[in-house]
């Protein structure tokens, strides 16, 4: 039994920045490659930034520049710094992680979602 919690979303206007977190909770024994996505409305999800256990990074063209995500390990955390945030940005953000759990293949894992609205 493994969950994923993102918080952090929210109304911002342009320009501004939003943090995101993603904790990671459960029978966990070691968690890999940890994410975050993105959908807005009529559109498809798409892949945002990726992070490594050994800490290397890729991010959509659209956000490089301005998103940076890291982890903590320690508290099984990923997290997503977003600057100079454009409305184009406004979506709902997934927290995706894959993860290895007791008595369980490693597999994908999925959190709820978190709003993020951005004004101009």
């Amino acid at each position: 039994q493994v969950q994923l919690v993102e918080s952090g979303g929210g109304l911002v206007q342009a320009g501004g920045s939003l943090r995101l977190s993603c904790a990671a909770s459960g029978s966990i024994v070691d968690i890999r490659t940890m994410g975050w996505y993105r959908q807005a409305p009529e559109k498809q999800r798409e892949l945002v930034a990726v992070i490594t256990s050994g800490g290397s990074t890729n991010y959509a063209d659209s956000v490089k520049g301005r998103f940076t995500i890291s982890r903590d390990n320690a508290k099984n955390t990923v997290y997503l710094q977003m600057n100079s945030l454009k409305p184009e940005d406004t979506a709902v953000y997934y927290c995706n992680a894959d993860i290895w759990a007791i008595f369980s293949r490693t597999r994908d894992y999925w959190g709820h979602g978190t709003q993020v609205t951005v004004s101009s």
